[in-house]
């Protein structure tokens, strides 16, 4: 059933309703009944019984108290005018004039000129779009060829060539049609998902109704995201290499639209993630809109999910919840430390070995030197894996015999290094009792090896959405390799499934 829209509404008044039959009543009442029950669960809707938030409420409940108080009070509004005409004048002399840019809103300026196109484009083909059946009483409805259409947009579209890439322009025209029962319908282009930012003055509607396709999108967010690319240089890019114009807004529209489509992927890939033996786990410093925070990707063999957040234990859990007890491979930050089933990396502990090996005093240095020999040996003898368990417990034991020698040194960082190794030590050696571990949290260092660099170039992301738009996309991404399948290919098709509003399929395994 099409839902109801404010023209369909117009057309019902008590005479339209006069004139149908006893059947066709009966189907207008329930299509009207769905609509108001759907109007009065989004009136009834709240905080505490939706995702809304909490301001919302408060919100509301000003408008209430407001609208009471005039009730209540009306001549009192002519005596406190004067008052607070004077509190806004004080208080705007009091405010500090903005220096430079410091306080300037990204994006185009109140007042600034706007840029439109000084030629039409031209469409390559045409695609009609009919009603299919009378959205006030669900008959069938027959295609008019003589009819003009009611509205008509523009798509660029990129399509892959056997030799290259080519940038495609379709006109799609929406037509009305006329039901027996006297209403007309009319087709529009579908509305998907919408992403609700508070304190927004518009919300970002991912809809087919747009200048940009999804295989373009998908490029351009391709080339925003894993090539690093800013957006006025991708708007260089596209006009001297395909031909096509676009501004810097419709860029940054395009990469946010697919990674807010990729979102629910991602958190399949949450649920999915809960189900692995092996989870490698590790974090970087990030930036999000100035403020410190940090990036963290838990990755398997076949699945890699990025989250930005704080670096608390709490973080955690949206990556590994309680339902997850497989085994974690980590460094030795704290947060992993309640974690009972869990693998320290070697490697980390082998880079401060080898710092303590180039120390100025001799006896540091040769304790260093031996600590790092006895790393080095145990990761030595799981590389060769002679199942000799005698000889592999001997390695534990060598090695926890010089971190307790270590432990008796003045110098501060071999102490320390002594004492980690010492505080941590079942998760030190719990890939020598269990050979299925790796030894080191290489896996997870690799994946962020790209964000690393991305960080240094753009310096972090503005917004929460931008940092859910980044790692949805990097999330799939790195899913997509791991699973040896096309991502632009598999996110071109999510972004056309979340602009109708249809739930985006699996991302498949290779075979």
């Amino acid at each position: 059933m099409n839902r109801l829209s404010k023209e369909d509404l117009a057309q019902m008044n008590r005479d339209y309703f006069q004139s149908l039959d006893k059947q066709k009543l009966v189907e207008v009442a329930g299509n009207l009944h769905k609509l108001a029950v759907e109007q009065l669960e989004k009136l009834e809707q709240n905080s505490s019984n939706s995702s809304l938030p909490p301001s919302s409420d408060q919100f509301k409940s000003k408008e209430k108290s407001g609208l009471h108080q005039e009730e209540q009070t009306p001549h009192s509004e002519s005596q406190t005018e004067p008052k607070q005409e004077d509190k806004v004048v004080s208080e705007s002399r009091e405010k500090p004039k903005s220096k430079g840019f410091a306080l300037k809103k990204p994006g185009k300026q109140p007042g600034a000129k706007g840029i439109w196109r000084t030629a039409p484009l031209v469409p390559n083909q045409t695609i009609s779009h009919y009603p299919k059946t009378c959205a006030s009483c669900n008959s069938g409805l027959e295609i008019d060829q003589q009819a003009k259409p009611h509205m008509g947009y523009y798509v660029l579209e990129l399509e892959k060539l056997e030799s290259g890439i080519e940038v495609k322009c379709t006109l799609h025209h929406y037509y009305q049609a006329t039901c027996t029962c006297g209403h007309q319908t009319k087709e529009k282009p579908l509305v998907g998902y919408v992403s609700v930012v508070e304190g927004r003055s518009r919300d970002l509607s991912l809809q087919e109704y747009g200048l940009v396709g999804p295989m373009l999108a998908t490029f351009i967010a391709s080339v925003a995201i894993r090539y690093r690319m800013s957006r006025p240089k991708i708007r260089e890019l596209l006009n001297d290499w395909v031909g096509v114009s676009l501004s810097v807004g419709t860029i940054d529209r395009c990469i946010r639209e697919v990674g807010i489509a990729c979102s629910p992927v991602v958190e399949e890939l949450i649920e999915q993630l809960q189900s692995s033996e092996i989870i490698h786990l590790d974090e970087t410093p990030w930036y999000e809109k100035g403020k410190y925070r940090w990036l963290w990707v838990a990755i398997t063999k076949t699945i890699a999910v990025y989250h930005i957040g704080s670096r608390r234990q709490e973080e955690l859990l949206r990556l590994i919840s309680d339902a997850f007890v497989g085994w974690l491979v980590t460094d030795g930050y704290g947060a992993y430390s309640h974690y009972p089933k869990r693998q320290h990396c070697l490697a980390h502990l082998i880079r401060k070995a080898i710092a303590l090996t180039e120390a100025v005093d001799k006896e540091v240095a040769d304790l260093g030197q031996w600590l790092l020999e006895e790393l080095r040996e145990l990761i030595h003898t799981l590389a060769i894996g002679d199942g000799d368990t005698d000889e592999k417990d001997s390695h534990p034991a060598r090695l926890y015999r010089v971190c307790r020698l270590a432990t008796l040194a003045e110098h501060s960082k071999l102490k320390a290094l002594a004492k980690e190794i010492l505080a941590d030590w079942d998760a030190v050696v719990a890939c020598f009792y269990h050979p299925q571990l790796p030894a080191t949290n290489n896996e997870a260092e690799r994946a962020l090896r790209h964000a690393v660099i991305a960080r240094r170039i753009s310096y972090g992301t503005r917004t929460t959405e931008g940092s859910l738009a980044y790692c949805s996309v990097l999330s799939v991404i790195e899913t997509c390799r791991l699973r040896k399948v096309d991502p632009w290919g598999y996110i071109a098709m999510v972004l056309t499934q979340a602009r109708k509003g249809i739930k985006h399929p699996p991302i498949p395994v290779a075979s």
